[in-house]
């Protein structure tokens, strides 16, 4: 199996090649995996039912929130750290900063040394070209409601 890549070209904003186009690779997704089917998938490798694994995921992600927004780092062995970060606009002086300058809070993951190696093993194809369908006139196929 391998993960689909699409050819894209961007303008260079800064640096030594500022206005050039280059093409870059973009990541294409095949589809989702949600979680009922992760469920049923960690299911099939351990004695739990799906529901189960449902429950505990539920509870991962509830303390998980809760550890947050305490301001710990959230460490869940081989599979990664997740943390707070916080993006705020800039002040001149240090005193006029406060918290009601802070715009937003995300949430920032590392993946852990099992995920870090799955990664590295990942193979790459590049997405064929997808041909248009149509009569080839170049007219919207869709009726015209005046």
């Amino acid at each position: 199996m391998s993960l689909k890549f699409k050819k894209v070209q961007r303008k260079i904003m800064f640096g030594a090649d500022k206005d050039k186009v280059k093409t870059y690779a973009m990541a294409k997704a095949s589809g989702y995996c949600d979680m009922a089917k992760l469920c049923e998938l960690i299911s099939n490798r351990s004695a739990m039912s799906s529901a189960d694994v449902k429950a505990i995921l539920d509870s991962l992600n509830w303390a998980m929130g809760l550890e947050l927004r305490s301001g710990n780092i959230v460490q869940v062995g081989e599979f990664g750290n997740f943390r707070l970060s916080v993006k705020s606009t800039g002040t001149e002086n240090e005193d006029d900063f406060n918290a009601s300058k802070i715009k937003k809070a995300r949430i920032v993951f590392t993946p852990g040394s099992s995920l870090r190696w799955s990664n590295q093993i990942t193979k790459f194809e590049e997405e064929a070209e997808k041909k248009e369908s149509g009569s080839g006139t170049g007219e919207d196929d869709r009726p015209v409601i005046e």
